[in-house]
């Protein structure tokens, strides 16, 4: 069976082409914005312009615009081949990927938020998570990371905050989502924004 994985949820952009768990083939890419335009054509340069019997798509958190467009792109792309779909959360790919490094160890995942706010997910050595992803002040994630051993985009920057820890700068990539305990797939696609969204309904009078 084959799986094409869409990871565009958070400043990095990334997709990969998976034949019985292993990789075929992989694209990552450090964007930042642009994600709409260049996302369809890393699939196309996939063998067989990645077509799959399964599409598993990173629901986030991240930023509400990568969320959209990369679940627009895998309903497209899943009703187009008849494939089944499947999602799976940022910080818990990133989790994956930091033990993969470090081992089965407690870590928190810091990751790039809206407003200047970064989301904060505490992982047990299990690799599951300690509960829902937040999304923090810089001065407030500080205030309630404890583990040893930070990952993420924002890790750096919480360890400094903090003044102890390891850091571990990681992006999710598409490419290691072999990492992802099977628990961590799941068939219903709820996007996880993380925080409330800007705009807001008109009041009814």
């Amino acid at each position: 069976m084959r799986r094409l994985v869409i990871d565009c949820a958070t400043e990095a952009c990334s997709v990969a082409l998976f034949e019985q768990g292993r990789l075929v083939a992989g694209t990552f890419e450090m964007l930042g914005r642009g994600h709409a335009e260049r996302l369809v054509p890393m699939i196309g340069e996939l063998p067989g312009s990645g077509q799959a019997e399964e599409i598993a798509v990173d629901l986030g958190p991240g930023s509400f615009t990568g969320i959209r467009v990369g679940l627009a792109a895998a309903k497209a792309l899943a009703l187009a081949w008849g494939a089944t779909l499947i999602g799976y959360r940022s910080t818990a790919l990133v989790a994956a990927m930091a033990r993969a490094e470090r081992g089965p160890v407690a870590l928190d995942v810091a990751m790039t938020g809206g407003h200047g706010e970064w989301f904060l997910e505490g992982f047990f050595p299990d690799a599951r998570s300690h509960g829902e992803v937040r999304s923090l002040s810089p001065a407030d994630a500080a205030a309630c990371s404890a583990a040893a051993l930070v990952a993420g985009s924002q890790a750096e920057a919480l360890v400094a905050r903090r003044e102890s820890g390891i850091a571990l700068p990681l992006w999710p990539d598409a490419r290691r989502a072999d990492l992802l305990p099977q628990w961590a797939l799941s068939e219903p696609l709820a996007p996880v924004y993380g925080r409330a969204p800007d705009a807001r309904l008109p009041a009814v009078q």
